[in-house]
């Protein structure tokens, strides 16, 4: 039979290691937000690509909760010690926070699994050699689906449409598949489950799909061969074709187009506005926007503790009627004690003067070693009890390491 007071514990140990990082994380995406925001309305406005690689700044947040700074840099420490020491001490605010992503998580990606589910029981039909599903209902073109995207088109367009203005829809698309964009909205969609207490990443999310929209439109205006003017006649007929029956669409639904007046305009403003760019230009600047990346990830993993510290601190208990911890000075222990791997090593004399100078008495623990996860939360470490009857200079404990059991193998991977 399981120990469930145990798993019971594990899981409490879990919700409160996860929370801390991940409200730290939140707290950093309110920063990054207001950042993104203003830039894209000042330094990026005009700069179609480089305002829409801005978003790909939130994919470092998830990753920011065991930096060193917290715990080492004392601006940061004063600022977040009550932040941290409510999630590594209130476990019932710990558990809400877990609802609260498992609430997120069913509403965002039970939508997405009714679309998917949807557009697997529409008709599909090939349209100049690539497979597109057609819908009956009266909403914009868009793209699905990851592992398999799937391009849908309302019939009422596929039917009204001539073939190159059907192929310049399509072409669409297909942009936004072979951008990555669907991809990135998945990630996207996971940041707002795992920072739910951060409500601008769902209502600055049509910012974020505005973006995306423009690159794909200007990457599709050049690629297509065709001229600004035709490609804006071919949103204008969708728009007037479909505006007046359109129908809800699910959420999931991943750059479904514009449904007001103003966005229309701004669209069809930026569309009006395209001028042809250097592919090799777009290429650098992506190339430049995959190593910053890479380096961010790389900076943040060395400034990180890991998942699994080594723990060297060295503590001496006691316990004489009730257990209490005498001294937790490592520098100060470490010039009288060392252990390796089957014995700790105690410098007697040296100890025991050290017992007598703190007035202790009764059964002396020493504890050593082990691991931690991070610095005052989850880890384990080695024990023995001192022998004072002793009369070698240098007294030798044999110990029985207690770094084995499932518990501490999961905790150490998590």
């Amino acid at each position: 039979m399981p120990d469930w007071s145990q798993i019971g514990s594990f899981l409490d140990f879990c919700a409160a290691y996860f929370t801390t990082q991940l409200v730290r994380c939140a707290a950093f995406s309110f920063v990054l937000t207001v950042i993104v925001m203003l830039l894209r309305k000042t330094v990026f406005r005009e700069q179609i690509f480089l305002k829409g690689m801005l978003w790909a700044l939130f994919l470092l947040t998830p990753f920011l909760g065991r930096l060193r700074l917290f715990y080492e840099n004392p601006a940061v420490l004063r600022a977040t010690w009550i932040m941290t020491y409510g999630t590594m001490t209130w476990i019932w605010a710990d558990r809400l926070y877990m609802a609260g992503i498992l609430a997120a998580a069913i509403r965002i990606f039970g939508r997405r699994l009714q679309l998917c589910r949807m557009t697997g029981r529409m008709e599909e039909m090939f349209l100049n050699h690539v497979r597109i599903t057609v819908t009956d209902m009266h909403v914009t073109p868009f793209s699905s689906g990851l592992l398999k995207p799937k391009i849908v088109i309302p019939k009422v367009i596929v039917q009204s449409y001539s073939a190159q203005e059907l192929q310049m829809i399509v072409q669409h698309e297909q942009t936004h598949i072979r951008l990555g964009h669907l991809w990135f909205g998945l990630l996207w969609d996971i940041l707002r489950c795992l920072l739910w207490v951060n409500p601008f990443l769902t209502i600055f999310m049509n910012d974020c799909r505005e973006d995306m929209e423009d690159i794909c439109d200007r990457v599709s205006i050049q690629n297509s061969g065709r001229t600004v003017y035709e490609y804006g006649l071919v949103l204008l007929k969708t728009l007037r074709l479909l505006c007046p029956k359109q129908e809800d669409v699910l959420s999931g639904t991943a750059y479904a187009g514009e449904r007001d007046f103003a966005k229309i305009k701004r669209r069809l403003e930026k569309i009006a506005g395209f001028r042809p760019y250097r592919r090799s230009m777009c290429r650098g600047m992506a190339g430049f926007a995959f190593l910053f990346m890479a380096a961010a990830f790389f900076m943040i993993h060395t400034c990180s503790y890991a998942r699994c510290n080594e723990s060297r601190d060295i503590m001496i208990g006691n316990y004489d009627g009730e257990a209490e911890i005498v001294s937790g000075n490592t520098q100060e222990l470490r010039r009288m004690i060392s252990y390796d791997d089957r014995f700790v090593y105690v410098k007697r004399e040296s100890f025991e003067d050290f017992l007598r100078r703190n007035h202790v008495q009764g059964e002396i623990w020493i504890v050593f070693g082990g691991f931690y996860k991070l610095p005052g939360l989850g880890g384990v470490a080695e024990t023995c009890v001192y022998e004072s009857d002793s009369k070698e200079g240098i007294v030798r404990i044999p110990y029985d390491s207690v770094m084995e059991g499932w518990y501490l193998e999961v905790l150490k991977r998590l």
